[in-house]
Formats: C-alpha cells, structure tokens, sequence
C-alpha cells in the first residue's frame, strides 16, 4: 500500500486528487509557475497529522504545508510533487488567558478571526503583514508588517507552539511565560524555517492591550529620500510610532488607478499612533514638528474607525494596487531589510536601478525597520524582460548586504532567494544544511526550499 492510500484510510473523503483542489494549491501570488501535488489532505487534528506524517515518512513522499497560499516566495508550492497538507481545517481558538494576555490557536486560524474573537477582551494580536494569512503560516515564514515597529515580529510574539516532526513525532516547545532559559530554543528555530523542519499545529501566541485611542495621518515629501531621512530622525527621537509605512510615486499611482484616489504622485508616509488620547495627540504633534523640516506637505488627519480603515484598506491592497501599472503581467515581489541609517541610501538606489533597467517598480516600505518591498511588473512570456527582473532582484539583495542588511526582512527565502543564501550567512549555511539532515533526514518537509542545493 502507497502513501495516498494510507492517508485516505485515515481521511476518507478529505483526501483529494481533484484537479481543481489540486490547481488551488499549486498557483501562488507571484511569478512562480504553477506546480500541482499529487493529492491535497485536509486534517482536522494533530494526531491526523501525526499519521499522515507517519505515512510519507515510510514512503518517502515530500508534504509541503499549506495555508492560505499567501505567501511571495512560493514557500507553499510542492515543486517536488507530493502532498499538500492543507491546514485550513484546523482553525480554533483553543483558548484565551486574557489576565496572561495570550491565547492558544490551531494554524489555519487567520489572524482577522482571531482578533475579532478577542474584541470582547480588551486585547489584540498586533502582527499585521496585509494579507489575511493563516497564523501558521504566519509562524513559518516569520511574518511581520506594518505595526512591527510597535509590536515586533512574529518571533516577538510567539511563545510556545506545539509542531509533527518527521518521523511523525508530537513536541511541545516553550510555555506560557514570558520568557525561560531552559533548552535550546526549539520554538523560535521552528519560527521562520518555512515547514522545512516540521509541521506546526498549536501556537501560544502574545496578546497586547488594545489602545485607548488611535489616531492616522498621511503626508507628502518632495522625494524619497526627504521621507526616509524623516523617518530616521522620528525613530531616532524615540516617537512610539505604531505604524510607519512608505509609498513612492509609483505606488500612489498604482493606488490612484485601483482606488480612485487623486493622491498627488509624490512620495508619501503612511501613519499611525496608538495611546491615550493625550499622548496619541502629542505624538503626531511631534512627528509633524521633525517633519515640518524635511518640507513636509499636504498633511491629512485619519481620526475616524472609518477613514483609518479607508486609509489602511489603500496600503493593504498595496499588491494588488501595483498591478494595475501595466495591466496584463505579473509582479515580481521582493523585499530587503537595512540598518535604518541605511535605508535612504538603499531606497534611492532601488528607484534608480529600476529606472536604468526600464523596469516599472513600485516602492512600499515598514521603513520604521529598515524594510521595504519592490514589486516589478513582469511579463513571464517576455525572455528579457524576466531576466532584467531578476537580476534587479539580485541586485537589490546585493545591495542590502553591503549596506550591512538581509535580502529579506519579511518575504523570506522559499524558492526566490535560496541564491543568496551563501552570501549572507557564508560558513553559518553549512550549520543549517545539518539542522535540516538532523530534523528531516528523508528530505520529505518541504523539499527544495529555503536552503539552495549545494555544490
């Protein structure tokens, strides 16, 4: 008896060979071909998982984690065939400890229903990458976004998880509390490595009080670069932004053309402030006394539920937005993460590159933390145009290493930057390739991911 057939023993029904389920988890978000499994499962528990894993460990077919397919590296694309393992099924809250201010899910919970089951606690899960991802996918790829300079990433904000190895073996890593110097850090190892060292099916997660009072804004610069060196001076006068995004010219266009907006096609920072109703007003009079001397203009108050979420709902659609440049292709998304007093000098020369390759790219940024995004409008059937794509791509990364940054602060690796894998961590990449044998000798979670052949 095969694999497949073992699972279906175990899920019945839940099991599909379906050519459209399988169509489903094998297209992505970005440029990536599509690639099919051979079959989709839908568990609904961890011993479900347990089994399953059990299964393609004897028979040595690859499982590669599915959650909501969100993610711009493919990271949930099964190029080696396989399973998919679909985790939307297991989406419960399990528990709440508002007096800890944490609460126990299963993955496939997304983190929009999370926070509107805590709405009655008083508290919320801040991690916010734009998309409605899965929260175990969430994990996996180490997710941030726009409040992570508040709130930090997922790393900061996971504190315990339960995951299946393997060999089909269930662990439990961290607990409830805040901190511990007991072990290794089995969760915070498993926290980013993309599925490739085991399957995660319960996270502890890290709840925050929701502000009394939050207030948004919006306002121009005359450049880039004024935008980036206002963001430098407000982080470095210590201001608690919440929120602090970029957009470049060509992506207010983008919002233009895909939300009727008539933005001015500058350069504009997106913000928000979180507090009491005194010290939200203080902020945003501070942040707009730095800014007054970069040439700040056209300053726009976002007091409402209703105008943030308007103002919100335009960065978020961000992707979508960027698409609508040259309708018919495809965006290349890539992201770089640089020492904030690097970050002007690494955002102008993206601009510029892309200019001198004739490339349209569209600049967003979390520029509170050095991180910000390209998306290059591409068409997979033009030869020349991908590879000018790529190597602005490449480039991009280059450029964030020697400016002493990551070739990605959020995205993470998957297929797209296995490449550079060996120019950012050089000898330490040898020590993952045998964290990796350790965890999955059979090379079955997730194969051909985050860590690039060798030789």
């Amino acid at each position: 008896m095969g694999a497949l057939a073992e699972i279906a023993d175990i899920l019945g029904p839940r099991l599909s060979t379906g050519e459209s389920v399988r169509a489903l988890h094998g297209r992505n978000e970005a440029h990536f071909p599509p690639t099919l499994p051979e079959a989709v499962a839908f568990p609904e528990t961890t011993a479900e998982i347990a089994a399953i894993m059990r299964a393609c460990a004897a028979h040595g077919l690859p499982i590669t984690a599915f959650g909501t397919g969100s993610s711009l590296e493919g990271q949930h694309l099964p190029i080696r065939g396989g399973l998919s393992l679909d985790l939307s099924r297991m989406d419960r809250v399990l528990a709440i400890h508002p007096e800890d201010q944490i609460a126990i899910v299963q993955p496939g919970l997304t983190r929009t229903r999370l926070n509107a089951d805590l709405r009655a606690t008083g508290l919320f899960f801040p991690v916010d990458p734009g998309a409605d991802a899965s929260l175990g996918g969430m994990a996996a790829t180490r997710a941030s976004g726009t409040t992570t300079v508040r709130y930090g990433t997922m790393r900061e904000n996971v504190l315990a998880l339960e995951a299946v190895m393997a060999d089909g073996a269930v662990i439990r890593t961290g607990s409830r509390a805040r901190k511990s110097s007991a072990g290794y850090d089995l969760t915070h190892l498993l926290v980013g490595s993309e599925g490739t060292l085991g399957i995660i099916t319960e996270l502890t997660l890290r709840l925050h009080p929701q502000p009394e009072a939050i207030s948004a804004a919006i306002c121009r610069f005359a450049s880039v670069a004024a935008a980036v060196d206002c963001v430098i001076a407000v982080i470095q006068s210590a201001i608690p932004m919440a929120r602090i995004e970029l957009v470049d010219e060509t992506m207010v266009r983008g919002f233009n053309l895909h939300s009727g907006t008539d933005l001015p096609e500058n350069p504009h920072l997106f913000l928000e402030f979180h507090g009491s109703p005194a010290a939200v007003a203080e902020q945003a009079a501070a942040f707009r006394e730095i800014a007054d001397g970069f040439g700040v203009a056209g300053w726009q108050d976002a007091t409402t539920t209703e105008a943030r979420n308007a103002l919100w709902a335009m960065r978020h659609n961000a992707h979508h937005a960027t698409g609508a440049l040259e309708p018919g292709k495809r965006t290349l998304a890539t992201d770089v993460c640089v020492p904030i007093s690097k970050l002007a000098e690494a955002v102008v020369e993206a601009q510029d590159l892309a200019r001198a390759m004739g490339l349209t790219s569209a600049i967003v940024g979390h520029v509170g933390d050095g991180n910000f995004h390209c998306g290059v409008r591409v068409d997979p059937d033009d030869a020349a145009e991908m590879a000018r794509a790529l190597e602005f791509s490449g480039r991009l990364a280059e450029t964030a290493l020697r400016l002493g940054g990551t070739v990605s602060g959020e995205h993470g690796i998957g297929i797209g930057k296995q490449k550079y894998m060996a120019a950012e961590h050089g000898a330490a990449l040898d020590w993952m390739r045998t964290l990796k044998a350790a965890f999955d000798p059979a090379c079955i979670l997730n194969p051909g991911k985050m860590l690039p052949p060798e030789g």
